[in-house]
């Protein structure tokens, strides 16, 4: 089965004009993504899309709209992070089902990234062995760097204030020093 939302949802978010904002979002494109897909995000997350599990398109389809789009739609909200765990889950079906042996880079590292998300080291191991294993060099060296957060801190302290978690002292040092992450 293959839906034509999940071809609109790859042609979008791998189209030219979006690449750039992969990373380096504007308040304009997270509304973009909030009017185009909100209503599709609360369909996947109550499983009302989990027949696209069926096929590799539809696997990244729906790990891009789990895993990316609420990051999107609710930026600086608890909501960014609601659906994270089901793109891991739907992400490891695709993975032991070999779809992403079958994908380009650009999609692989899309289905990777709910693992480097994660705030569970073996979750971050995994990510890092998946980016290690497929070559793509420049996003290890960001699923090491996330990993290294796991590890040192349990969870990543610029999720805190968005969460409504304390930060420990030596979080708030870390949030304050140059080597910080923010998201």
């Amino acid at each position: 089965m293959y839906d034509t939302e999940i071809s609109q949802i790859i042609e979008f978010w791998f189209s030219d004009r979006v690449k750039p904002l992969h990373f380096k979002s504007t308040a304009a494109f997270d509304q973009e993504v909030k009017d185009c897909y909100l209503g599709l995000w609360q369909c996947a997350q109550t499983g009302g899309l989990d027949r696209w599990m069926e096929s590799k398109e539809g696997c990244l389809a729906l790990v891009i709209l789990l895993d990316q789009f609420p990051l999107n739609m609710f930026r600086d909200q608890p909501e960014a992070f609601a659906t994270e765990q089901q793109s891991r889950e739907v992400a490891g079906i695709a993975i032991d089902a070999g779809f992403d042996q079958q994908m380009p880079a650009p999609w692989q590292v899309f289905l990777y990234l709910p693992f480097m998300h994660s705030e569970s080291l073996s979750d971050q191991e995994r990510s890092v062995s998946l980016f290690e294993s497929a070559g793509l060099q420049a996003n290890l060296k960001w699923a090491k760097h996330h990993r290294e957060l796991i590890r040192r801190f349990g969870r990543f302290p610029h999720r805190n204030e968005i969460l409504g978690r304390t930060s420990s002292a030596d979080e708030l040092a870390y949030l304050k020093s140059d080597q910080a992450f923010t998201g």
